[in-house]
């Protein structure tokens, strides 16, 4: 690696003759004495710093930039490896220096010692890469204030040092990628100080054997609290490793790293981490809190770091124990550069949240798969009623549109009109088209994410590839129930109210507009459908959400222990509100959070001046059909409106492919599915549908009939909850 930037320019003692660094170049480089790492060498051993840990420090600094250019020292001298990387070429060239002379070696010696006295390690071994936060919230806080405000500079800190020397992450490879061997010459030569100099060595081990002291206090006190205790109720408080782990880190430190007390710890570690593996299933069905599962990963990488410090510590010198020492190191430096990234923080604890919440969208989703000819004609009948009520939706709308009312209470009452709607629908049993893509593709990634550890092979693909075709036709069955339902239903509400009225529900003017705002090509209503699909995609998040809340909470056991409910509605009764809770929490929390994105995105929008809307293809066609009333059997008949019938059917396929991709795409980066499993996937699907498209559309008389396997044969997440 090329580095640009200029080395630290330190006072030189007395500045060498040409005499003096053309000898010490033929002396190390007899074949190229022109060489620029060995002149490079010569002017950076002659200005060591006799004391000052800053201007040490400073020359550390610039032997590691000298250290780090690309330009190889090979071929300087007879019987040299020739394999070696630039890096170690040039320490090998610094090794043979040091070796002949006697008073470098004792130059770099004092250095070094001096550094090692005037620092500390503990940080950088007990808490770089270990964030002290209480929790996912604070640590964020924490990191936002350290990326915004200037940091103090902490020249006796070794974790300092390590940034200093290494200011980017791909620095970690370079420093794993060192000779061990050579390491253990180098320190070897200068590692070893004569008396009354603090020797390195022990410095260091003593940080080592602090900073396993510190880290087991943390990660017990992390294992016993309460919420992690109350997760893993097989345990008593007494046989809890996490207990032990502090008694054996003192065993340790007592004994001075003995090989026996060494194999104790590592027995510890290993009983802790089978602890957190037990809490990390709880999670399963008790739900996910962001600040446990960053605890939990908190204690995981604290048990790796306790292990990789005893590997170190019950190596045997030389160059054994630099390998480990390398690997920790280079760990350090990854997690270092993490430390100060706000987004790595989210990244890492969004995943597992995002895993767990896709999974109850999954678990929500099953109940939209039909398998059998009579659950395909269910699917339309529920659609049906949602058809239904979707016109008096789309009525509604109008009559408040026409109200003059303040853009709060319009977007309230907007809000209230969509959200009612679809919360009566759940509770109703009736079924909205659009809110199916996304939960049936989180129920589809779990089944990929599940299967994927069967081994690859086409058998494997054609189960999962079996999954899809109940998708499309239940997807299929949901559309034709709503759309085939919302046209009569309009109709019939827009004769009645002209009936009762005397006139149309719209005017011309406005049914006109309808039909002018649905045209695919004179509008922007493809725009608007595609936002929508996000929309569509983010009550589905929200539905997983609110699931994993009321589970996490434990809402469905306190409402029925709650001893109001009780008194008024009996233990019967009470038992029922919870299991209605529980049943309906999903389908309750998605349907407001669609109804209140539908009416108040493009208020929020418009406030910022941004031109956006919604296209919603329910509600897009049961507003046309109203529109089409008004305008008579000529208006329907017109070029625009039939081009507006040609924008609903794209409003469906966009609201459904948006919804369904993002939902897709985010429920297998969540279950670590690789891209290249996920293009075998479609691949597989494809060569279904082009040989045999029917399961895609209607459903099979008899499983056995078009070879389609089974329902039971997929995975599904977990039994059907709804």
């Amino acid at each position: 690696m090329t580095v640009s930037s200029p080395a630290p320019q330190l006072l030189v003692r007395s500045a060498p003759s040409a005499r003096e660094v053309d000898a010490f170049c033929v002396q190390y480089a007899p074949r190229a004495p022109g060489h620029p790492a060995v002149r490079d060498l010569f002017r950076l051993l002659s200005e060591i710093p006799e004391d000052g840990l800053d201007a040490r420090l400073a020359w550390v600094e610039r032997w590691m930039l000298w250290m780090r250019e690309r330009i190889p020292a090979q071929g300087l001298m007879e019987a040299e490896d020739a394999t070696l990387t630039p890096a170690d070429s040039r320490l090998l060239l610094l090794v043979r220096v040091l070796e002949a002379e006697a008073p470098l070696r004792a130059s770099v010696t004092r250095l070094v010692s001096g550094v090692c006295s005037g620092s500390r390690g503990l940080k950088l071994f007990a808490q770089v890469g270990l964030s002290g936060g209480n929790g996912f919230f604070s640590e964020l806080t924490d990191r936002f204030v350290r990326g915004v405000l200037p940091a103090p500079p902490e020249p006796g800190k070794l974790s300092e040092l390590l940034l200093r020397l290494f200011p980017v992450p791909e620095d970690a490879k370079w420093l794993a990628a060192l000779s061990p061997a050579l390491l253990a010459r180098l320190t070897a030569l200068v590692g070893d100080p004569p008396p009354p100099d603090p020797s390195p060595i022990t410095r260091v081990r003593g940080d080592l054997m602090d900073a396993l002291l510190l880290l087991g206090v943390q990660v017990a006190g992390l294992g016993l609290a309460e919420d992690v205790r109350d997760r893993s109720p097989e345990l008593s408080f007494r046989a809890s490793p996490f207990l032990r782990l502090r008694l054996v880190c003192d065993a340790v430190l007592a004994r001075d790293g003995a090989q026996d007390s060494l194999r104790d710890l590592a027995q510890g570690v290993s009983d802790c981490r089978q602890v957190v593996a037990s809490v990390t299933r709880h999670l399963e069905h008790s739900g996910v809190s962001v600040d446990l599962v960053y605890r939990l990963e908190r204690i995981r990488r604290g048990l790796d770091r306790m292990e990789a410090i005893a590997r170190v510590l019950g190596t045997a010198r030389g160059e054994p124990r630099w390998r480990e020492a390398l690997v920790l190191l280079s760990d350090l430096l990854r997690h270092a550069h993490a430390d100060r990234s706000v987004r790595a923080l989210v990244r890492r604890n969004a995943r597992l949240l995002a895993r767990k919440i896709i999974e109850r969208t999954g678990n929500t989703g099953e109940h939209y798969i039909t398998a059998t000819p009579g659950e395909f004609h269910r699917m339309v009948h529920s659609a049906a009623g949602g058809g239904l009520l979707t016109a008096f939706t789309a009525a509604l709308k109008f009559f408040l549109g026409g109200l003059s009312l303040a853009p709060f209470f319009a977007g309230f009452f907007a809000a209230l009109n969509y959200a009612g709607s679809f919360v009566a629908m759940q509770f109703l049993g009736f079924t909205l088209a659009t809110k199916q893509p996304s939960m049936t593709a989180s129920t589809l990634a779990a089944a990929v994410g599940e299967d994927s550890g069967l081994g690859s092979g086409s058998g494997r693909m054609e189960r999962l590839a079996a999954l899809v075709p109940r998708i499309t036709r239940s997807q299929l069955a949901a559309a034709l129930g709503n759309l085939g339902c919302v046209l009569p239903a309009a109709v019939a509400l827009a004769l009645g109210f002209q009936l009762v009225r005397g006139h149309s529900l719209l005017s011309v003017e406005k049914a006109q507009y309808v039909v002018e705002s649905l045209h695919p090509w004179h509008s922007a209503t493809l725009l608007w459908a595609a936002f929508t699909g996000v929309l569509l995609w983010v009550s589905s998040v929200a539905a997983g959400w609110f699931e994993n809340f009321v589970v996490y909470r434990r809402l469905p056991e306190a409402l029925a222990h709650h001893r109001v409910l009780r008194v008024f509605l009996g233990e019967h009764g009470a038992r029922r509100v919870a299991d209605g809770l529980m049943h309906h929490a999903a389908g309750v929390g998605g349907s407001v959070t669609l109804g209140v994105l539908l009416a108040v995105a493009p208020g929020v929008a418009g406030f910022f001046g941004l031109p956006l809307d919604v296209r919603h293809v329910t509600l897009s066609f049961g507003s046309l059909a109203f529109a089409g009333c008004t305008l008579g059997p000529s208006g329907v008949m017109a070029p625009g409106f039939l081009a507006a019938l040609l924008g609903v059917v794209v409003i469906g396929i966009l609201n459904f492919g948006v919804s369904f991709a993002l939902a897709l795409g985010v429920a297998l980066r969540a279950r670590d599915v690789p891209l290249r499993e996920g293009l075998r996937f479609l691949g597989a699907v494809a060569a279904r549908f082009l040989r045999q498209p029917g399961p895609f559309l209607i459903p099979p008389r008899e499983d056995g009939l078009t070879g389609e396997p089974a329902p039971q044969v997929v995975p599904l997440v977990g039994p059907p909850g709804h």
